[in-house]
């Protein structure tokens, strides 16, 4: 449908990357990373060079999140999805409760499924709708989503959870741009290949003094089988003295502390607000344009990070999307495949600038209407 439409020159992006994961990093990021040569890439990450990149980031994370004194940044190998099974086996008692509103934070509630003396309950909506956590008693666990990938929904509103009750986030693609009360919460989770713009495979976890008890209380439990690799225990404890219990992908770390350090010269206030202009943009292009419209109906659900635009079914995203793939000028505007909708999911992440995400709009919106 759109094999014949050509980008003019003047529309061109800086940076073709408008994917929500991985993100965007900044190529002065890698060039950086190159010029320490031989003194972080290939060296154990057990020594003071990579230790200390490590213990900047943790120390800017508090920073940027103006996190209590009292809360720790807690990291290791893996994503979210090993996450979910660490979570499960070493912070969950028995009754978690789940608020599930897209394909990633059902995939949590289906990893606590898999736990034999787990009885997991659910609240779910339809995806495109939002739902905020509230407590509920009987639960020792509730588990929501800051920003749900698949749709683009983000929370409203976090409860005030009981001292036996842990409230935890999945914050992985909201993380940074979407604030929250870190006193309401006990376990804030991410990986950093969003947001703050680095690679997979690595977790960053806020734990609040609850948290790490419950973590330590479980530990305790010697009837209880968790895997070495997902003991929460080994992840505290290398995690205070700035290092990993296995061996890290020591990039990961650097791209995400450059990120850090990026968004401290701004602060959180300022990100956000950035990102609330870039939301703007993107949903009003949306409403005004007749063959476009938000995925997510009510506004306070729509996120800040991730935009979700749904076209007339007349013309086929699909297809103006790998268009522009081809050119070389956009990419990964795709919606989430499970999804299976007619609609661009943009990321909005701190490192889109709204100058690319503006012309983004005006190619669409020419390819649609130059048919």
């Amino acid at each position: 449908m759109f094999e014949s439409f050509k980008v003019p020159k003047d529309l061109i992006p800086s940076d073709p990357r408008f994917g929500v994961g991985p993100s965007l990093i900044p190529i002065e990021a890698v060039q950086k990373l190159a010029q320490t040569g031989h003194e972080l890439l290939g060296t154990s990450h057990r020594k003071e060079a990579v230790r200390n990149v490590v213990k900047e980031m943790q120390e800017g994370l508090k920073t940027y999140f103006k996190l209590p004194s009292d809360y720790e940044v807690v990291i290791g190998n893996g994503g979210a999805t090993i996450l979910w099974d660490m979570i499960g086996l070493g912070l969950v008692e028995k009754s978690p409760l789940h608020f599930v509103c897209g394909e990633f934070s059902d995939k949590w509630f289906r990893a606590n499924q898999n736990i034999p003396w787990l009885k997991p309950e659910v609240r779910k909506v339809e995806f495109g709708k939002g739902i905020d956590p509230v407590a509920v008693a009987g639960h020792d666990f509730l588990a929501c989503t800051l920003n749900e990938t698949s749709t683009g929904v983000m929370l409203s509103e976090l409860p005030q959870v009981g001292s036996d009750t842990i409230l935890a986030i999945d914050a992985t693609s909201g993380a940074g741009q979407i604030p929250i009360d870190f006193k309401k919460s006990d376990l804030y989770y991410f990986s950093p290949q969003k947001v703050f713009a680095s690679e997979g495979g690595f977790y960053i976890s806020i734990m609040s003094p609850k948290a790490i008890e419950r973590a330590q209380k479980i530990a305790r439990d010697t009837s209880r089988f968790i895997p070495e690799s997902f003991k929460w225990a080994h992840a505290i404890e290398n995690s205070r003295q700035n290092q990993t219990y296995n061996t890290p992908a020591i990039s990961t770390i650097f791209f995400l502390n450059e990120q850090v350090k990026l968004m401290n010269k701004i602060g959180e206030e300022g990100v956000v607000k950035e990102a609330k202009r870039k939301a703007e943009l993107i949903y009003g292009w949306a409403k005004e344009k007749s063959y476009l419209n938000p995925f997510i109906e009510e506004e306070k659900y729509r996120s800040l990070a991730v935009a979700t635009i749904d076209l007339d079914p007349k013309f086929k995203a699909d297809d103006l999307a790998n268009a522009l793939r081809l050119q070389k000028v956009v990419y990964d505007i795709d919606a989430y495949r499970k999804l299976g909708r007619n609609q661009f999911r943009i990321s909005m992440f701190h490192n889109v600038s709204y100058e690319n995400l503006e012309k983004l709009t005006k190619i669409i919106s020419l390819a649609v209407e130059s048919i």
